[in-house]
C-alpha cells in the first residue's frame, strides 16, 4: 500500500467498519459548516441547470399517466 495520509491501516478493518468510518470523517465535515466556494464554471452550470428547470415540459408524460400504462392499461 502506497504511503498514505492516514495514520493507521484501514485494511485492519471490515467493510463495514470502514464505511463507518468514512461516514464519521464525512459528519465531521459537514458539521463544520465550511463553506466550499464554487469555480465560476459550477455557478455556470448550477445556472443553466436552473434556468432550463423553468422552461416548457413538453414531452413529459404525467405520473398519473405512467402509472395507469404500467398497470396495462391503453395509451
Amino acid at each position: 500500500m502506497a504511503d498514505t495520509i492516514i495514520p493507521f491501516d484501514v485494511n485492519q478493518y471490515s467493510i463495514p467498519e470502514r464505511v463507518a468510518i468514512m461516514g464519521a470523517i464525512w459528519d465531521t465535515i459537514a458539521d463544520d459548516n465550511a463553506e466550499v466556494p464554487l469555480t465560476d464554471e459550477q455557478s455556470a452550470e448550477l445556472e443553466r441547470r436552473y434556468v432550463e428547470s423553468l422552461g416548457p415540459v413538453d414531452g413529459l408524460i404525467p405520473w398519473e399517466e405512467v402509472k395507469r400504462r404500467a398497470a396495462g392499461g391503453k395509451q
